[in-house]
């Protein structure tokens, strides 16, 4: 028979496991940095990737590089191109893969098609900002993003420095 404030059949507590409490909740594997920095982002998706099971494997480590990744239309389907996923070593003696092959992306034919209209019209380009797990399948967030020119680069490096020296004035003038 069970204590009172236990559950019978069990150790005790909520039956949850600690961050993985919500299963909605994401689980970066990970983050395109720079794509904010480098590109003005238009509109935001969220995509499947069709995947190896070594590869999965690998993300669950944590073993992904999103530097130059970028996501094109082609044939009527969405590909990630240069996504890094290292190998999984357990598994690339009997199967090696490379690293940075062409993955198809799972989106939905009416979002393929009017992400390949805006852009090939507007001079648009896909780019991957983050990589994670929801609910145990793989995901990827794709920015539909513009390239800064030099002179917003340089200007949001103004607006951060501003901000930071603004934050420590405040802090200095509340001691």
């Amino acid at each position: 028979m069970a204590k009172s404030g236990e559950k019978a059949g069990g150790k005790g507590g909520t039956g949850k496991k600690g961050a993985d409490a919500d299963p909605a909740a994401k689980q970066v594997v990970a983050t395109n940095r720079r794509a904010r920095f480098d590109y003005e982002i238009v509109d935001t998706f969220e995509a499947g990737i069709s995947l190896l099971g070594p590869e999965v494997k690998s993300l669950r480590e944590g073993r992904a590089n999103l530097g130059d990744a970028f996501a094109t239309i082609h044939r009527g389907e969405a590909w990630l191109e240069k996504l890094h996923i290292a190998p999984y070593e357990p598994a690339t003696r009997a199967n090696p893969a490379d690293p940075q092959r062409r993955r198809k992306l799972l989106l939905h034919r009416r979002e393929i098609d009017r992400l390949d209209g805006r852009i090939a019209e507007k001079g648009l380009t896909l780019i991957p900002l983050n990589l994670y797990f929801r609910r145990g399948r793989a995901k990827v967030e794709l920015a539909l993003a513009r390239g800064k020119h030099r002179h917003d680069k340089r200007d949001a490096i103004r607006r951060r420095e501003q901000d930071r020296e603004a934050r420590r004035a405040m802090r200095r003038h509340r001691r």
